[in-house]
């Protein structure tokens, strides 16, 4: 650790001591404290709300209520789980560690969720302010960066949405980096250097998305820390060369690297039933890349329209679209460059924007649906507000009655944010809000939208209206297996076995092997209750490959089998299998199926076939 020894900062203070809002470090102990506390009311008066709002569906079953791990709390079993596996395309244990605390403490209550949810953003906002306070030594721009950070409706995805704690997990010990990184760089010692060491760990385990921190560290040594120069070598004036500072950052890139290897692990790793999804060509992927980057831009200065998810324009984005976007920010490059000695924090925070938006940006596809999402600004949006901030305060200060001119705007544009982040939240309140005002506000290409919307529907008994939303979200990408099961199952319900059975057939066509489909139309094809449809020897083929698939497991499958066996007249196997499936259901603890099979028995040994009535 020699490359700590040499480290100072800029006349042995961490800030420019030239700042005309410059508080000196040890003063205004109660204003700090005040600004905290208001932080923290203005968070909840936006946020609050959601104590109120329910699970969403979609990833909420996978992480929570569908979860059998999350659900069996904290155990040294759970512990020994969370470590070896990945879960929902991703490895982050820290963020299933505390989903199981949560259902230690609430249960099932999805109000006790989003509340961890709102303190862990609460307590972001607290450190991002002090943080930046530490390093620049301003209280009132620092104050500004972090209740823009807090209220702005781009938040409400990362905060409204208990998948999501992921995002506010690692956004958390993302700004305790900071804040230790900002009192090691004051004052460097071995103690201080592990503890954003260690905070750094924690947050990869939450999210890996922060495998961009180090290079965000190197920018805040440049600015507003100036530990180094960009001319290389020191200029007596304190400013080390940046080839220590880069040594520095080696246990922090190793760290970085170790998380870039084990998601590439993961994602090779994919479960069949996340890559159904279009898969999108890289010149599709770079366009929509640039005209990411542009739309993030515009939805932190006018964030209106937003939604959950974009999808992708079906033919991609025209060729003058990602001409406008690249020129935009060819363009502003340009202008923050020329400008990088004067006003070195319009380059910090332009490539903070550009470089943390790197892993999401997609570049690289697993199974992603989208074109961009908002959740995805969640720290890379901090960048952007830091470099506007203190623009307007340097661009300010010849004004007339400044600081009166300057609170007005803050307290304007707070305002404005508060009521644009609290109705952007509203819409989180349920699945059927939530993706209703999707549909509204992307085009009519949003398959997940549909599809969502239509599963939504379909558990609360609204039969025709999900079918409709499952017929949209198949018209709209044919391909994808899972919108004709929805694709089917809405049919089936609604006893329509005539056109249950050719979905079906189409997502077994996709999907040769879905387990879903093969059982679901095994059992119409031998127990619908019009003979036309019925076809025993047809659904006995489907039914063996189901139990085949499943090492005759699945009591279920194996009841559909026996089912299917009596339908073609083989009443020896339909009794060998009812009794299998009777016993299977009995061990597994399903006794109302156990009980199912043992009164199907009686059909079977007097040679009649389980026929639904009409």
């Amino acid at each position: 650790m020699k490359s700590l020894d040499f480290v100072t900062t800029m006349n042995g203070q961490s800030f420019p001591p030239n700042l005309p809002d410059a508080t000196p470090q040890g003063q205004g102990g109660w204003r700090v404290a005040a600004v905290c506390l208001l932080l923290a009311a203005i968070t909840f008066a936006v946020f609050g709300q959601t104590a109120r709002f329910g699970f969403i569906n979609l990833d909420d079953d996978k992480y929570v209520y569908e979860n059998p791990a999350v659900q069996g709390g904290l155990s040294a079993r759970s512990l020994a789980w969370i470590v070896t596996h990945a879960d929902c395309g991703f490895y982050h244990p820290l963020t299933m560690l505390s989903l199981m605390a949560d259902y230690q403490l609430y249960g099932l209550q999805p109000g006790g969720y989003h509340l961890t949810n709102l303190l862990l953003h609460t307590g972001s906002v607290v450190l991002l302010f002090l943080a930046m306070r530490r390093m620049t030594g301003a209280l009132w721009r620092s104050a500004f960066v972090a209740a823009v950070f807090a209220i702005h409706p781009l938040r409400a995805e990362s905060v409204a949405w208990i998948s999501e704690r992921k995002d506010v997990l690692s956004g958390f010990f993302f700004m305790l980096t900071l804040w230790a990184y900002a009192h090691y760089a004051r004052q460097p010692s071995r103690a201080r250097y592990w503890a954003v060491v260690v905070a750094f760990a924690l947050g990869l385990l939450g999210k890996n998305m922060l495998v961009t921190l180090p290079f965000v560290l190197l920018l805040l040594d440049w600015w507003p820390l100036r530990r180094w120069s960009l001319n290389g070598a020191g200029d007596g004036k304190g400013l080390g060369p940046l080839w220590g500072l880069v040594k520095e950052k080696f246990p922090l890139l190793l760290l970085s690297l170790a998380s870039c290897v084990v998601a590439l692990l993961v994602s090779q790793g994919l479960s069949q039933e996340v890559l159904f999804f279009k898969r999108v060509p890289f010149p599709e992927r770079l366009g929509n890349a640039v005209v990411s980057y542009a739309i993030y831009l515009r939805q932190m200065v006018f964030p209106v329209g937003l939604a959950m998810p974009y999808p992708y324009p079906p033919a991609g984005w025209p060729f003058w679209v990602i001409g406008l976007a690249l020129a935009l920010l060819a363009a502003i490059s340009a202008a923050v460059l020329a400008s990088w000695r004067a006003r070195p924090y319009l380059l910090a925070g332009w490539l903070w924007y550009l470089g943390m938006l790197v892993p999401v940006i997609g570049l690289v596809q697993n199974f992603t649906v989208h074109a961009h999402a908002d959740r995805y600004t969640y720290l890379p949006g901090i960048g952007l507000v830091l470099a506007g901030t203190w623009a307007v305060g340097e661009w300010s200060l010849g004004w007339w009655h400044r600081r009166a001119v300057l609170g007005g705007l803050m307290a304007a544009v707070v305002g404005g944010l508060m009521a644009c982040g609290w109705q952007q939240t509203t819409y989180w309140k349920n699945g059927e809000t939530l993706w209703t005002r999707a549909l509204a506000c992307t085009s009519n290409n949003n398959e997940l939208a549909c599809g969502c919307l239509g599963d939504y529907l379909l558990k609360h008994g609204r039969i025709p209206e999900a079918l409709t939303q499952f017929q949209n979200a198949a018209q709209i990408n044919p391909k994808n297996f899972v919108f004709e099961l929805k694709v089917a199952s809405a049919l089936q319900l609604q006893r329509r076995g005539a056109g249950a059975i050719a979905h079906y057939r189409r997502a077994l066509h996709l999907q040769p092997d879905c387990l879903e489909a093969l059982n679901n139309l095994a059992w119409i094809l031998a127990a619908d209750a019009h003979a036309d449809l019925r076809n025993g020897t047809e659904a006995v083929s489907l039914a063996r490959h189901a139990c085949a698939l499943t090492q005759n497991s699945v009591p279920a499958f194996i009841g559909t089998l026996a089912a299917a066996c009596a339908e073609a007249g083989q009443f020896d196997d339909a009794i060998h299998s009812a009794e299998k499936a009777r016993d299977l259901a009995a061990a597994q603890g399903m006794d109302k199926m156990a009980a199912r099979n043992d009164q199907l028995l009686n059909l079977y040994r007097s040679h009649q076939a389980f026929h639904e009535k009409p």
